[in-house]
């Protein structure tokens, strides 16, 4: 089954090229939510930037459906977030969270991938 992404491709800019791909849940690809969790982990290939982006609305059972998240390139989900972008260059380790409604995203420092 083919998702119905947000965004056409025709409407995707070059606002963060070249940092390679990233995972991403379709609360924000498909239903159009900001991102409000976002972290960056080593790399699992050459292409891959580390970075994983999720709304922060979704629960474990949907993480764990391979079928709600997706492959794309980082510039791809800078497109639907543009927030994201000054928090890019960050290094493999950073995690930032944005409270709903908030604008800006904080630091945070008691979560690692492995707590999932």
């Amino acid at each position: 089954m083919t998702k119905k992404l947000k965004l056409r491709s025709d409407e995707i800019r070059p606002v963060a090229t070249g940092l390679g791909a990233c995972l991403a849940s379709d609360m924000i690809t498909v239903r159009g939510k900001p991102v409000g969790f976002m972290y960056r982990e080593a790399p699992d290939n050459d292409m891959d930037s580390g970075w994983r982006f999720t709304s922060g609305l979704e629960d474990q059972d949907y993480m764990d459906d391979e079928a709600n998240h997706g492959i794309y390139d980082v510039n791809t989900i800078a497109n639907y977030d543009p927030s994201i972008i000054p928090l890019l260059e960050s290094p493999i380790g950073a995690v930032f969270e944005r409270t709903p409604g908030a604008a800006k995203f904080r630091p945070v420092d008691d979560w690692s991938p492995e707590d999932e």
